[in-house]
């Protein structure tokens, strides 16, 4: 049993090809083969608009879905965060129907495969369903040198749950500003642990930090009671602060970059040139405009082309979960961008961050990607 599918254009995960082509698949959704019309035969299932594989979303926390439109736009990271915080105090119940009405967004805006971060278990029952593939990012944080032992034992506890369900895990550290080196280490010495991601200099802030010891960060310091009298600034940017510190060739998923510059791209070129990491820049524009009203340099990071990916973030700071929400946010604010690279972005890309483009990505013979209709601005999963 096959099943044949034509469009006005097919998106193979590498170019965008006209009407003439047919794309075929087992009953389960694997690619068997992709022809032209004229040899396809009968029983073609036709659609208005383009098919591509399905979207990969990189970057995630389906835990915090039950804060949608709670927490005011525009406000800036600082107070976002205080927000988060006090916003995990939620009934479980309400929590975990969140989830399942996320999760069900996701699936049908045709994302297949999701880069998520976890703080505690309650994706769990969600995730053992299997609609979507997972790649469980186990968040660990703790700015303090004094409590790294004990919060990253807590991480550990939390990944042992999951690879109990689920094969593919790691231990990631948030973010700059909440990561002592310390803990960083204990990460990056952690066995196995091989697909890190990490909040990138989402705000200026973050570099202020580390260059001269100021900035928004403080206050949040001061109002979360943290005790920072232990850290001294390196004069150099949070990412050139911090990347030197994986040493074991991982793939690093760098998000939201907003305050990434041309010289941090040239540092993070010879970390991988020295240190043999895959380097990854996920953008997540529509909660960047959210929490911040700001966008990264997108221009100046898709001269690395192969290396962009794309995420939603998660409720707490986005209207919707939708990658071509994302592809569509970075249009209106890039035009110049070609279509072709911001699909592959969504997809190719995404597979290959994720470690999964043997079976998702493109449209491939063996692979089984998913299928979504792109049409007029939206998405819909085929299958």
């Amino acid at each position: 049993m096959y099943r044949k599918f034509k469009a006005d254009k097919i998106f193979t995960g590498y170019e965008i090809l006209t009407g003439n082509q047919v794309l075929i698949t087992d009953h389960a959704g694997v690619i068997a083969d992709m022809v032209n019309i004229d040899n396809a035969g009968d029983d073609i299932e036709t659609y208005n608009g383009m098919l591509s594989p399905g979207f990969i979303n990189c970057h995630c926390h389906l835990e915090l879905s039950h804060l949608k439109g709670f927490i005011p736009k525009k406000t800036g990271l600082v107070d976002f965060i205080f927000k988060v915080v006090t916003g995990r105090h939620f009934d479980e119940e309400l929590i975990v129907a969140a989830i399942e009405a996320a999760e069900n967004e996701m699936y049908k805006n045709g994302i297949v495969a999701v880069g998520d971060i976890c703080n505690n278990t309650l994706t769990i029952a969600q995730k053992i369903k299997g609609n979507l593939y997972y790649h469980n990012f186990i968040e660990a944080s703790g700015f303090p040198p004094s409590v790294a032992q004990q919060r990253f034992k807590h991480s550990i506890d939390f990944y042992n749950l999951f690879t109990e369900k689920f094969p593919s895990n790691s231990i990631v550290p948030h973010a700059p500003y909440s990561v002592s080196p310390e803990m960083f280490g204990m990460i990056n010495a952690f066995p196995n642990n091989q697909l890190l991601t990490i909040h990138n200099q989402e705000i200026p802030a973050e570099n202020e930090l580390f260059e001269n010891g100021t900035g928004d960060f403080l206050r949040m310091y001061e109002q979360m009671n943290i005790d920072i009298s232990f850290f001294k600034p390196t004069g150099k940017t949070s990412l050139q602060s911090y990347l030197p510190w994986f040493t074991k060739g991982q793939t690093i998923i760098l998000v939201h970059n907003v305050a990434t510059t041309e010289a941090d791209t040239a540092f993070t070129k010879l970390q991988v040139q020295a240190l043999n990491p895959s380097v990854y820049y996920c953008l997540c524009p529509n909660a960047n405009l959210y929490i911040s009203n700001s966008l990264p340099d997108v221009n100046l990071l898709a001269g690395h082309q192969d290396k962009i990916i794309l995420g939603t973030d998660s409720l707490a700071s986005n209207d919707q979960l939708s990658i071509l929400a994302e592809i569509n946010t970075l249009q209106k604010n890039f035009p110049a961008l070609p279509y072709t690279a911001l699909l592959q972005w969504a997809t190719l890309n995404g597979a290959k961050a994720l470690g999964i483009e043997n079976t998702f990505g493109s449209f491939e013979k063996g692979k089984k990607p998913g299928i979504v209709l792109i049409k007029e601005g939206l998405a819909k999963r085929v299958i």
